[in-house]
């Protein structure tokens, strides 16, 4: 089974656009689940990191406090490679599990992941796709989306990979900063190369 790799900055759409490839049949899976996924209560890895950061990063109920997390982790890039190291091997290794369906025709998944390019996430994935979106229309979508500050936004962007280095690696570039339907005839002629393609290379 071949996959797929799908990034972009924060607030850049992927998830809408990962809809859009869903609407064509292909089974994705999204990281940021994978990540909630493998930190919910009672994991191993949930408990190494209060045991790190404290319980003040944890909720009421015992469920991680992401936003508390997120806070911390973006203003020291200490803790934030302590962060990766812990899950990166546990969330790759279940995006593993969950890129194999069965009973699936097409050939190819989709792997959606805001840090495919910075992690060893992309030698999962056989071609790179990009969504792309001006800056200044990222800080925009996140912070009304996420109820995030500017200033975090800004702090995450400047974590993630610089946006032309981003584009340099990618096979194909989904722009969507255009309408819906732009972006669906987008998706709906690359999913047509790809199934193109992929199904050669098997």
């Amino acid at each position: 089974m071949k996959s797929v790799g799908l990034t972009g900055g924060i607030g850049s759409g992927k998830s809408t656009i990962a809809r859009l490839f869903e609407e064509h049949g292909v089974h994705w899976v999204d990281a940021d689940d994978v990540a909630r996924e493998v930190v919910e209560p009672g994991t191993s890895a949930l408990k190494a990191i209060a045991e790190h950061f404290g319980h003040q990063i944890l909720q009421d109920d015992g469920a991680l406090d992401r936003a508390a997390l997120r806070a911390v982790v973006f203003q020291d890039d200490h803790e934030r490679r302590w962060l990766e190291k812990l899950l990166h091997p546990i969330i790759r290794d279940e995006l593993i599990k969950q890129l194999q369906p069965e009973d699936y025709d097409l050939p190819y998944t989709l792997l959606v992941s805001p840090l495919l390019l910075e992690t060893d996430q992309h030698t999962l994935v056989d071609r790179v796709v990009v969504v792309d979106i001006p800056i200044e229309e990222q800080i925009a979508r996140a912070t009304l989306r996420d109820n995030n500050t500017e200033e975090q936004v800004r702090r995450i962007i400047k974590a993630q990979m610089p946006r032309d280095q981003r584009l340099k690696k990618a096979d194909h570039v989904i722009d969507n900063s255009v309408s819906l339907d732009d972006a669906r005839a987008t998706v709906s002629a690359l999913h047509t190369q790809l199934v193109d393609e992929l199904q050669r290379t098997k």
